[in-house]
Protein backbone atom coordinates (compact mmCIF):
# COMPACT_ATOMS: atom_id res chain seq x y z
CA UNK A 1 0.00 0.00 0.00
CA UNK A 2 1.35 3.41 -0.95
CA UNK A 3 1.63 6.09 1.66
CA UNK A 4 -0.91 8.88 1.42
CA UNK A 5 1.62 11.35 2.76
CA UNK A 6 3.43 13.00 -0.15
CA UNK A 7 7.20 13.08 0.00
CA UNK A 8 8.51 16.54 0.63
CA UNK A 9 11.64 17.35 -1.27
CA UNK A 10 13.29 20.64 -1.96
CA UNK A 11 14.07 21.49 -5.54
CA UNK A 12 17.55 20.20 -6.37
CA UNK A 13 19.33 23.60 -6.39
CA UNK A 14 17.84 24.59 -3.02
CA UNK A 15 18.70 21.24 -1.44
CA UNK A 16 22.22 21.39 -2.85
CA UNK A 17 22.70 24.93 -1.54
CA UNK A 18 21.47 23.95 1.91
CA UNK A 19 23.85 20.97 2.02
CA UNK A 20 26.69 23.24 1.05
CA UNK A 21 25.85 25.59 3.93
CA UNK A 22 27.40 23.32 6.55
CA UNK A 23 30.53 22.80 4.48
CA UNK A 24 30.87 26.46 3.56
CA UNK A 25 30.40 27.60 7.12
CA UNK A 26 33.34 25.48 8.30
CA UNK A 27 31.63 24.66 11.57
CA UNK A 28 33.01 21.18 12.05
CA UNK A 29 31.40 17.82 12.60
CA UNK A 30 29.70 18.62 15.92
CA UNK A 31 27.57 21.45 14.60
CA UNK A 32 27.10 19.90 11.17
CA UNK A 33 24.34 17.86 12.83
CA UNK A 34 22.72 21.12 13.98
CA UNK A 35 22.77 22.47 10.43
CA UNK A 36 21.41 19.17 9.11
CA UNK A 37 18.48 19.36 11.55
CA UNK A 38 17.84 22.97 10.60
CA UNK A 39 17.99 22.06 6.91
CA UNK A 40 15.37 19.31 7.44
CA UNK A 41 13.05 21.90 8.97
CA UNK A 42 13.61 24.26 6.06
CA UNK A 43 12.68 21.56 3.55
CA UNK A 44 9.73 20.28 5.57
CA UNK A 45 8.31 23.73 6.25
CA UNK A 46 8.90 25.05 2.73
CA UNK A 47 11.10 27.88 3.95
CA UNK A 48 13.68 29.50 1.71
CA UNK A 49 16.71 29.54 4.00
CA UNK A 50 18.04 28.34 7.33
CA UNK A 51 17.28 31.16 9.75
CA UNK A 52 18.34 31.75 13.35
CA UNK A 53 15.16 30.15 14.73
CA UNK A 54 15.85 26.95 12.75
CA UNK A 55 19.36 26.89 14.22
CA UNK A 56 18.05 27.53 17.75
CA UNK A 57 15.56 24.67 17.43
CA UNK A 58 18.25 22.26 16.25
CA UNK A 59 20.67 23.37 18.96
CA UNK A 60 18.07 22.72 21.65
CA UNK A 61 17.37 19.25 20.30
CA UNK A 62 20.96 18.13 19.81
CA UNK A 63 23.23 19.93 22.28
CA UNK A 64 23.06 19.17 26.02
CA UNK A 65 25.29 22.14 26.87
CA UNK A 66 22.88 24.50 25.10
CA UNK A 67 19.90 22.96 26.90
CA UNK A 68 21.73 23.41 30.20
CA UNK A 69 22.12 27.13 29.47
CA UNK A 70 18.35 27.44 29.93
CA UNK A 71 18.53 25.96 33.44
CA UNK A 72 16.17 23.70 35.30
CA UNK A 73 12.42 24.01 35.25
CA UNK A 74 9.72 24.63 32.67
CA UNK A 75 11.65 27.14 30.55
CA UNK A 76 13.11 24.60 28.15
CA UNK A 77 9.78 22.79 27.70
CA UNK A 78 8.00 26.10 27.06
CA UNK A 79 10.64 27.11 24.52
CA UNK A 80 10.53 23.79 22.67
CA UNK A 81 6.74 23.94 22.65
CA UNK A 82 6.88 27.39 21.14
CA UNK A 83 9.35 26.26 18.47
CA UNK A 84 7.06 23.36 17.56
CA UNK A 85 4.17 25.81 17.20
CA UNK A 86 6.39 27.86 14.91
CA UNK A 87 7.10 24.86 12.73
CA UNK A 88 3.41 23.96 12.38
CA UNK A 89 2.11 27.38 11.52
CA UNK A 90 3.46 30.23 13.58
CA UNK A 91 6.34 30.70 11.15
CA UNK A 92 4.06 31.09 8.15
CA UNK A 93 4.40 34.85 8.34
CA UNK A 94 8.15 34.38 7.89
CA UNK A 95 7.80 32.02 4.96
CA UNK A 96 9.08 33.54 1.75
CA UNK A 97 10.95 36.31 3.56
CA UNK A 98 14.66 36.64 4.23
CA UNK A 99 15.90 37.13 7.77
CA UNK A 100 18.22 40.11 7.83
CA UNK A 101 18.46 42.73 10.53
CA UNK A 102 19.86 45.24 8.05
CA UNK A 103 22.69 46.05 10.42
CA UNK A 104 24.93 43.16 9.41
CA UNK A 105 26.76 42.50 6.15
CA UNK A 106 26.11 39.21 4.42
CA UNK A 107 28.82 36.54 4.65
CA UNK A 108 30.06 35.11 1.35
CA UNK A 109 30.15 31.34 0.95
CA UNK A 110 27.28 30.52 3.32
CA UNK A 111 24.66 29.68 0.72
CA UNK A 112 21.53 28.28 2.31
CA UNK A 113 21.63 30.48 5.41
CA UNK A 114 19.69 33.69 5.85
CA UNK A 115 22.08 36.67 5.87
CA UNK A 116 21.74 37.00 9.64
CA UNK A 117 22.18 33.27 10.30
CA UNK A 118 25.31 33.30 8.11
CA UNK A 119 26.76 36.16 10.15
CA UNK A 120 25.93 34.33 13.39
CA UNK A 121 27.72 31.19 12.18
CA UNK A 122 30.73 33.25 11.11
CA UNK A 123 30.87 35.01 14.47
CA UNK A 124 30.57 31.68 16.28
CA UNK A 125 33.65 30.55 14.38
CA UNK A 126 35.40 33.69 15.61
CA UNK A 127 34.38 32.96 19.21
CA UNK A 128 35.82 29.47 18.94
CA UNK A 129 39.06 30.79 17.47
CA UNK A 130 39.42 33.36 20.26
CA UNK A 131 38.62 30.77 22.92
CA UNK A 132 41.09 28.07 22.02
CA UNK A 133 41.08 27.59 18.27
CA UNK A 134 39.00 24.45 18.67
CA UNK A 135 35.76 23.62 16.91
CA UNK A 136 32.65 25.75 17.28
CA UNK A 137 30.57 24.70 20.29
CA UNK A 138 26.82 24.90 20.48
CA UNK A 139 27.13 27.62 23.11
CA UNK A 140 29.27 29.67 20.71
CA UNK A 141 26.49 29.58 18.16
CA UNK A 142 23.79 30.18 20.77
CA UNK A 143 25.58 33.29 22.04
CA UNK A 144 25.69 34.70 18.53
CA UNK A 145 22.08 33.77 17.74
CA UNK A 146 20.86 35.84 20.70
CA UNK A 147 23.23 38.78 20.12
CA UNK A 148 21.12 40.57 17.49
CA UNK A 149 17.74 41.81 18.75
CA UNK A 150 16.31 41.48 15.20
CA UNK A 151 17.04 37.73 14.99
CA UNK A 152 14.09 35.38 14.71
CA UNK A 153 15.70 33.27 17.43
CA UNK A 154 15.50 36.28 19.77
CA UNK A 155 11.83 36.79 18.90
CA UNK A 156 11.12 33.13 19.65
CA UNK A 157 12.96 33.36 22.97
CA UNK A 158 11.07 36.48 24.01
CA UNK A 159 7.71 34.98 23.09
CA UNK A 160 8.59 31.92 25.18
CA UNK A 161 9.40 34.16 28.15
CA UNK A 162 13.20 33.99 27.95
CA UNK A 163 15.22 37.20 28.18
CA UNK A 164 18.05 36.84 25.62
CA UNK A 165 20.24 39.28 27.58
CA UNK A 166 20.10 37.07 30.68
CA UNK A 167 20.92 34.05 28.57
CA UNK A 168 23.85 35.62 26.76
CA UNK A 169 25.32 36.85 30.04
CA UNK A 170 25.71 33.26 31.20
CA UNK A 171 27.51 31.95 28.12
CA UNK A 172 31.28 31.57 28.15
CA UNK A 173 33.76 33.43 25.94
CA UNK A 174 31.90 36.69 25.32
CA UNK A 175 32.02 38.02 21.81
CA UNK A 176 34.15 41.10 21.14
CA UNK A 177 32.40 43.33 18.67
Amino acid sequence: MRSRVPRQQAPWPQAQAARAAADDAGIGAELAAVVTGARRRVVRDGDRQIDTAHLLHSLLESDAEVRAAFGEGPTLARLLGYLVQRSIGYGLRWQGTVEDSGSLPAVDGATGFSPLAAVCVERARGRAARRDGGPVRGTDLLAELVADPQARAVEVLRRAGVDPRDLSGGLDAPSTR
